[in-house]
């Protein structure tokens, strides 16, 4: 476990001389030590990412942007096929109106 240098002594003189009586600045000095050594340790438990972690989520990154960008090629090409599909039959019914009327007269 990780400690961290402080200067109780200090601490309990500086309360002390704040108005605190002797118990009080050793109790007060006592809790916050052992909040600080709690925090330590929780900081110590967390598991950090190192270099490798990193590269595999990098990698993990460019495979999912290459699937994205092969999703947006593939519907941007749907896309035109129906457009395209979309302009030939309305120039077919356009046309089929236009001899119709064009018989009737």
């Amino acid at each position: 476990m990780t400690t961290l240098a402080f200067d109780t002594h200090s601490f309990v003189k500086r309360l002390h001389d704040a108005g605190f009586t002797d118990q009080q600045a050793e109790t007060l000095t006592s809790l916050h030590q052992e909040l600080v050594d709690a925090t330590l340790e929780q900081v110590n438990h967390k598991q950090l990412a190192n270099k490798q972690d990193i590269r595999e989520l990098e990698l993990k990154i460019e495979m999912l942007r290459a699937d994205l960008k092969k999703d947006i090629a593939e519907t941007k090409s749907d896309l035109i096929r129906w457009i395209v599909g979309a302009g030939l039959l309305q120039t077919a019914l356009i046309t089929a109106l236009l001899l119709k009327l064009s018989n009737n007269i």
